[in-house]
């Protein structure tokens, strides 16, 4: 496999890199370094790939990069750059999520049709697109309603991908990722906070009652989802990404006490606009076409989590 990796200095993107070159890859990695969160964070992300002879970085964003040249001897794309974060999504800074996860991908779509080589391109999207009005667990055949700013890109950036396969033929497959968690997780997403908040003894924020619940995928499993899609994911499909592991907010912060040996602090903040209230994957599909099925546990993760943020923070 010869794969283009973009967002690769990310959370998921490098934990993904660096499994392809375990498989036997050669990875060239796309990466802009925005500004969501610190560059010295990512830049950490790379060390281990930049070390290796079979990884190749390439900083630009999607649109300033010559893809003709990047793609020209690529078999395998896996698009995981975008602009993250429901809550950030609204008002002025909408245009930057337009910008990075819907043109973005366009241009990527469009670059990819002269390249008849390539055996498959794997979009990262998220179970954001569902919304709150679909039965448990979601289905990939349900009508998609996001609530989100975030979740209407990422649902965009699916339906490029269709477009693209269906007029001319590229091979492309979409990942819903569900709360995906683990080690290198990003310092805005929750169980970092959680996390770090314990291990300081600072307050966690709750938002809402704290009885929303989440179906919470550990890093590594989807890592291993989406090097699967890339080999026995169908053109033109979506799959679920879920870690089986659907509890309560409140629960996790029991699983923190347990796993940190500290209980956590909590205070309380009205909910916030654009959260949905419960995610669960029916990941069947997943199972049959990609042989998915997910091996860590949500409190097993969570400490794996925990010893990682304990020697960095």
């Amino acid at each position: 496999m010869k794969a283009l990796v973009t967002g690769v200095a990310g959370f998921i993107g490098s934990t993904l890199a660096e499994r392809l070159i375990a498989d036997g890859a050669d990875v060239v990695g796309l990466d802009c370094f925005t500004d969501y969160y610190p560059r010295a964070v990512k830049e950490r992300n790379l060390a281990a790939l930049s070390a290796g002879p079979r990884f190749r970085f390439v900083e630009s964003t999607i649109r300033d990069a010559d893809l003709a040249a990047v793609l020209s001897d690529r078999t395998h794309v896996f698009h995981l750059a975008a602009q993250a974060g429901v809550r950030k999504s609204w008002g002025a800074d909408f245009s930057v999520y337009t910008v990075n996860n819907i043109e973005a991908t366009q241009v990527l779509l469009e670059a990819a049709c002269r390249v008849p080589t390539l055996e498959r391109i794997v979009y990262a999207s998220s179970s954001s697109v569902y919304g709150d009005n679909v039965a448990m667990p979601m289905r990939e055949d349900a009508l998609p309603q996001p609530v989100s700013p975030y979740g209407v890109t990422k649902l965009a950036g699916e339906q490029l991908c269709y477009l693209y396969h269906a007029n001319y033929g590229v091979p492309t497959v979409s990942l819903r990722y569900f709360t995906v968690y683990g080690p290198r997780q990003r310092p805005d997403m929750g169980f970092h906070k959680f996390l770090r908040a314990t291990a300081r003894g600072d307050a966690i924020t709750v938002y809402g009652d704290g009885e929303q619940t989440r179906d919470f995928t550990y890093v590594h499993d989807a890592v291993a989802a989406t090097a699967a899609a890339a080999v026995r994911g169908v053109p033109g499909r979506v799959y679920n990404i879920g870690g089986g592991s659907r509890v309560s907010i409140n629960q996790v912060f029991e699983m923190i006490g347990r796993v940190s040996g500290r209980a956590p602090r909590l205070t309380v903040d009205p909910a916030q606009k654009g959260d949905m209230r419960h995610t669960y994957a029916d990941t069947s599909l997943a199972q049959a076409d990609l042989g998915f099925k997910p091996t860590v546990g949500l409190e097993e993760g969570i400490a794996a989590e925990y010893k990682w943020l304990s020697g960095v923070l």
